[in-house]
C-alpha cells in the first residue's frame, strides 16, 4: 500500500504523548490488570506488537515484566515510545523499541517467544488482518496469553467507516482536523449535552483518559482516520485463534463500532513423537 494511503498513527500518537501524565498510566495499568489479573504480569515477558506510544509497553514494565519487547512499523511511533520511554523509565534496559512489522515472518521469529503478546487495535490496520493475527500467535509461548483487540464487524456500517476513512486520508492535511471535529461533535455533542443537563460539566468526556489512559480527541482522529482499516466477527476470531490451539480466557464484544477484546490462552506445547 502506498505510504500516502495509510494514515499517520505515528503523527497521532506524538501529539497524544503530550498530555501523558501519571494518571494515564495508572488508568492503563489498572485495565491491564483488570482483564490479565493483577500479578498476571510480574516476572513474564510482554510483546507489545504495534507499541504507538508505548504506554502500555510502559504499564507492562511497571506492573512488574521481566522483559518488554515493543515494536511498530511507523518510525513516529517508534520515537513516540522512545519518548515516553526517555521520560517515564529512561534506566529500563529490559525495555526494548524497535521498528518492525507484524507482516515480516523473519523479524518476528528472531524476538522469539513471550508468556504474553499485546496487540490492541493494531492488527486490523496492518492490510493483511488474518495474516498478522497468524504470526502474532506465533510469538506466544506455549501456555502463555495472547491479548488482541480488533475491529467489530458491522457489515454495511463497517462499509460507511471506511468510506469516511479514505476520504479522511486523501484530503489536504490541513482540512483533516475540521473533518475529524465533524465527528468528534457527532461521538460526544448528546452525551455533553446530558451531562450538562444534570449538572455535570463534561463529566462523560473529562472521564475518557479513565479508559485505557487514552485521549478522546486523539482517539477520534485515529477512528475517522485509521486506514488500512479491516473488520472481524468474534466468532470468526474465536475460530481462527482455535484452529491455532488456542482456548477463550476472556472476551470482550461491543454492540456497535469499536474493538473486540480477546485474551486466548496458548495449549501446551507438542507431544513428542515416538
Amino acid at each position: 500500500m502506498a505510504e500516502s494511503a495509510r494514515f499517520g498513527f505515528g503523527e497521532n500518537w506524538k501529539a497524544y504523548i503530550a498530555s501523558l501524565d501519571e494518571d494515564r498510566i495508572l488508568a492503563a495499568e489498572r485495565s491491564l490488570k483488570d482483564i490479565l489479573g493483577k500479578k498476571a504480569l510480574a516476572g513474564r515477558t510482554f510483546a507489545d506488537i504495534g507499541c504507538g506510544s508505548g504506554l502500555f509497553s510502559l504499564a507492562a514494565l511497571r506492573l512488574g515484566a521481566a522483559r518488554v519487547a515493543a515494536f511498530d512499523y511507523d518510525k513516529n511511533s517508534v520515537a513516540a515510545a522512545m519518548a515516553v520511554k526517555a521520560r517515564f523509565a529512561a534506566g529500563a534496559e529490559n525495555w526494548t523499541i524497535e521498528r518492525g512489522s507484524i507482516l515480516d515472518e523473519e523479524y518476528a521469529a528472531c524476538l522469539g517467544k513471550f508468556d504474553c503478546v499485546y496487540s490492541w487495535g493494531v492488527l486490523h490496520h496492518t492490510g493483511a488482518m488474518w495474516r498478522a493475527v497468524d504470526i502474532a500467535s506465533r510469538m506466544v509461548k506455549p501456555g502463555g496469553i495472547f491479548f488482541i483487540a480488533l475491529y467489530n464487524d458491522q457489515g454495511l456500517i463497517s462499509a460507511f467507516w471506511k468510506a469516511v476513512k479514505i476520504i479522511y486520508n486523501r484530503l489536504p492535511v490541513p482540512v483533516r482536523p475540521v473533518y475529524a471535529a465533524v465527528f468528534f461533535v457527532r461521538f460526544w455533542l448528546i452525551p455533553s449535552l446530558k451531562d450538562l443537563l444534570h449538572g455535570r460539566f463534561f463529566s462523560t468526556l473529562r472521564s475518557y483518559r479513565g479508559r485505557r489512559g487514552m485521549s478522546a480527541w486523539h482517539d477520534v482522529v485515529d477512528w475517522v482516520g485509521g486506514f488500512p482499516f479491516e473488520v472481524a466477527s468474534v466468532k470468526a476470531v474465536a475460530d481462527f485463534c482455535a484452529e491455532r490451539g488456542f482456548s477463550p480466557v476472556t472476551v470482550r464484544s461491543v454492540r456497535g463500532h469499536g474493538c473486540n477484546e480477546f485474551v486466548f490462552k496458548a495449549g501446551p506445547p507438542p507431544l513428542p513423537q515416538a
